[in-house]
């Protein structure tokens, strides 16, 4: 049998080749032309934006000791880098968000798989399967809507961030930008939420509370549902563990480690409202701008110690003086003394109720503590303690064709008396008719010089403080008398940097000279004695140099006590809003003396 005969194909020629290659480059031209054109028909958006990763951050308000005691934002966020966080708190949000971060290109296609498996078996969506490098494509470039297209999307974005930034690079970004919940973005502000501290303070379980956060922040947060919390914080715990990131021991302790809390706005702006709402106008004063997007950093002089206990000696003196009685209000400042620095300053009995600050938007008469600047300007004249004039009752017509007859608080006379006990006897009399024979405008221009604001009264009541002034601008205006004639503009802010550090303001305490330093002891040791002998007894029993001056006005409208001890100057205020009268037996060396030593006890104890 014949074998058949072998046919034998043409070999490829010239056009052959060349029609192949032009199929060829035909196919790609319509795959990649299709593949633009549905990134263009899905306007996928620029990543670049991701890396030049700048977002709005928030203004922090920080007490001398550098704690943060408020945040002012548009959106609550501080960015800090991975360097200024705990190892294990990124660790904790890998573990619980996407245990393949470091290994997947942005996608994690076993975890796609098995959500998908999951939500097939539950008959609803109940995973996502969505990577960290997907959540930052999500946050920073796409809307929130949940469909398939924008899925599609976030997965393409997910792979072009992943080649674009390292690892790190990423984490650094969702873990400034992630919410967590009760307005919080990132971990930096969350921190200070949750727990009142930064996030480089966190400890292990803490930062394990805040990476369960992101899969239902409001179900999971601590001040809403401790018991989901603390579910949430131990199966992070176990993730770290599982994936070596900590120990089994460590996570148990971890887990069995008691949380403490941070107060809820509301009840830190009770204590500090008063003192953040002046810094905040100052501040934006400095800067020109308001500080919701500044993303500043401003120091302030507040002792958070000091504050808490001037807002608790404030609500004790008004429970204890005006029980029942939510109408009177109260204030208290307190400063270096020879520094001008504010430590604490309350403006009223609850700053969520009225947000007036009685510390320094209220211009009250002064009283009887305008007295010692009066004596002052005496004694720079020639006058000495030792000096006397007659106590005695006399009537003067006024301007409007009106007889004037003072009278002292007590409603005696005592007669010839020296300086020194009308001044520590508070004696009405005497201050007038020093007054008369040291002239008004001596007082008015040695006033001025000691920080009260024109204008001033400019006749004869002025030796009573029938004049307007803030709490905070007369306690100041005792500087003098405890730093050798030297006066010290009060201030609230010492600082302001930028969020990277570059300083932006600082001050610089400067001490003007309005008294001599002879004139300046003579009055420190006279207002000494008004705590030792006169009207100020109250405010005694410091254990320490002391002195001070009650003021209270007719019908004792305002009650006031201003004085100093060691190196501390405290003021204190209590009156109605509408001016009414606080009630017979109620003034400056009853009802404000005590609040005052209550508050400088507690500061000599730290």
């Amino acid at each position: 049998m014949a074998k058949p005969k072998r046919v034998y194909s043409k070999p490829y020629g010239e056009k052959h080749i060349i029609g192949f290659l032009f199929a060829i480059s035909v196919s790609l031209t319509v795959f990649l032309g299709s593949l633009l054109l549905i990134l263009s028909l899905l306007k996928i958006p620029d990543i670049r934006s991701v890396a030049e990763y700048k977002p709005a951050q928030a203004t922090e308000i920080l007490d001398r000791h550098g704690n943060v005691i408020e945040r002012v934002f548009t959106e609550n966020r501080t960015v800090v880098p991975l360097s200024q966080m705990p190892a294990y708190l990124p660790q904790a949000f890998v573990a619980a968000e996407d245990g393949r971060f470091f290994e997947h290109p942005g996608l994690d296609v076993w975890s796609v798989f098995r959500a998908v498996i999951n939500n097939v078996r539950s008959g609803r969506r109940a995973q996502g399967g969505s990577t960290i490098t997907q959540q930052v494509a999500r946050s920073l470039l796409l809307t929130p809507e949940k469909t398939f297209l924008r899925k599609f999307k976030e997965a393409i974005l997910a792979w072009r961030i992943d080649t674009l930034l390292s690892k790190d690079e990423i984490l650094y970004i969702y873990l400034n930008q992630i919410y967590l919940g009760s307005g919080a973005y990132g971990v930096e502000a969350a921190s200070q939420v949750y727990f009142g501290k930064r996030a480089r303070d966190l400890k292990l379980g803490e930062a394990a509370i805040l990476a369960g956060l992101p899969q239902a922040p409001s179900r999971y947060s601590p001040h809403k549902n401790m018991n989901a919390a603390l579910e949430r914080q131990r199966y992070v715990l176990n993730r770290m563990a599982a994936d070596g990131y900590v120990s089994e021991a460590s996570a148990q302790n971890a887990y069995l480690r008691s949380l403490k809390l941070a107060e809820k706005p509301d009840q830190k702006r009770a204590v500090n409202g008063y003192f953040i709402q002046l810094v905040t106008k100052q501040a934006e004063k400095i800067i020109g701008k308001s500080l919701n997007r500044a993303g500043i950093r401003i120091h302030t002089t507040m002792d958070s110690r000091q504050q808490q206990l001037a807002a608790a000696a404030l609500t004790r003196g008004l429970d204890s003086s005006f029980s029942g009685d939510k109408e009177v209000q109260g204030a208290i400042v307190s400063l270096d003394t020879c520094n001008g620095r504010v430590r604490a300053l309350v403006g009223g009995r609850d700053f969520n109720t009225s947000a007036f600050d009685r510390a320094t938007q209220a211009r009250r008469s002064a009283g009887s503590l305008f007295k010692p600047l009066l004596y002052a300007a005496a004694f720079t004249k020639g006058f000495t303690p030792d000096s006397t004039l007659m106590d005695s009752p006399f009537a003067i017509r006024g301007h409007d064709g009106k007889e004037w007859r003072p009278r002292n608080f007590s409603g005696k006379y005592f007669g010839e008396t020296t300086l020194r006990v009308a001044l520590v006897k508070s004696r009405n009399i005497i201050a007038i008719k020093l007054l008369q024979q040291v002239g008004i405008k001596r007082v008015q221009k040695l006033a001025e010089a000691f920080g009260i604001r024109p204008p001033i009264t400019s006749d004869l009541s002025l030796a009573l403080g029938a004049t307007g002034v803030s709490l905070l601008e007369i306690t100041a205006a005792y500087s003098p008398f405890v730093c050798k004639g030297q006066y010290f503009s009060p201030t609230l802010i010492s600082g302001i940097d930028s969020n990277g550090g570059r300083k932006i303001f600082r001050d610089t305490p400067t001490g003007n000279q309005v008294l001599s330093s002879s004139v300046a002891s003579v009055m420190k040791g006279l207002l000494s004695e008004v705590i030792r002998n006169g009207t100020g007894k109250r405010a005694g029993g410091l254990g320490t140099v002391s002195g001070g001056k009650t003021g209270t006005t007719n019908d004792n409208r305002d009650a006031w006590f201003v004085g100093f001890s060691d190196k501390t100057l405290t003021g204190v205020w209590f009156g109605y809003d509408d001016n009414k009268s606080l009630g017979n037996g109620r003034n400056g060396g009853v009802v404000a003396a005590p609040v005052w030593r209550e508050f400088m006890s507690g500061v000599s104890t730290r």
